[in-house]
């Protein structure tokens, strides 16, 4: 019973604090004002106290504008705990997230940008896509993946997303910057298997049953783990890019679900004939 008005008292709030700022998003954007990017880091760091989600965070996010954050991708929550730990980014996200009833509207609000993320031969218009925001100095997040994973392992990154990297956005080339994300702590007692399905939003789920299921658990605490930023110029490829950030994210992510302190492990070697890179 108290799990439940627990629930209800948040999503309440939630949605009084959502609906009184939609009005203040939707005139700054009209106005072109800076504050329409960071509004958002506002709005979600309110939401993360809101639903009781402490947010550390191991290293430093990239100051460079623009910078591609590429991220593992867990759940619905991502989109809290990321925002709300990086001012001034947008996402990029599957163009079906855009028609979502009130979650749709949100994800406009923050600017992103949509792809469809099944059909290949439009890689060149998202990429376009991207570039134009990219060259604008707007940073954006990208989940490489394609899709949510389980939160104990990390599906391939798709190196088709890489693309907006092999474009010089100015000078000097683009800042990519791997990000891990993992669910440590619920209650003050670690995740693991036996809650991580209380995070992970996967399979063909219904988003409100998740989120409401969600609100009834206790506080818990998400790791935030920026690795070292690096360009494609760094790499053979971009599938070679591609590879070295699911490396690193998959790293960050085993420490985190493993409960070692993360951002301690030696960095990695540079990959034969890559340049070195200085962070």
């Amino acid at each position: 019973m108290f799990m439940t008005a627990r629930a209800v008292f948040i999503l309440t709030v939630f949605l009084f604090w959502t609906v009184l700022l939609i009005p203040v998003q939707v005139l700054l954007i009209r106005l072109g004002s800076p504050m329409m990017r960071t509004l958002p880091h506002f709005y979600h760091r309110t939401v993360a106290w809101m639903m009781q989600v402490t947010i550390r965070k191991v290293g430093v996010p990239s100051a460079a504008a623009p910078t591609l954050f590429v991220s593992n991708h867990i759940s619905w929550l991502d989109i809290i705990v990321l925002s709300a730990a990086m001012p001034n980014v947008s996402f990029i996200a599957k163009r079906e997230v855009g028609t979502w009833p009130f979650f749709g509207t949100l994800a406009r609000l923050q600017r992103t940008v949509f792809v469809e993320r099944e059909k290949r031969h439009r890689t060149a218009e998202h990429r376009d896509e991207m570039v134009e925001r990219l060259s604008k100095g707007d940073s954006l997040i990208l989940f490489p993946e394609g899709t949510s994973s389980d939160g104990l392992r990390i599906h391939s990154f798709k190196s088709a997303f890489f693309a907006a990297a092999e474009r010089p956005i100015g000078k000097p080339q683009l800042t990519v910057q791997p990000v891990s994300i993992g669910y440590a702590r619920l209650n003050h007692m670690p995740v693991g298997r036996r809650w991580m399905r209380l995070f992970a939003w996967i399979g063909d789920e219904d988003l409100l049953p998740h989120l409401w299921r969600f609100l009834k658990i206790g506080p818990c605490e998400v790791v935030v783990e920026f690795h070292q930023p690096v360009t494609i110029e760094q790499f053979n490829s971009r599938k070679g890019l591609a590879a070295w950030c699911h490396q690193r994210v998959l790293e960050g992510l085993s420490d985190i679900n493993a409960g070692r302190e993360p951002g301690q492990r030696s960095l990695p070697k540079p990959l034969p004939g890559a340049a070195h890179h200085h962070a």
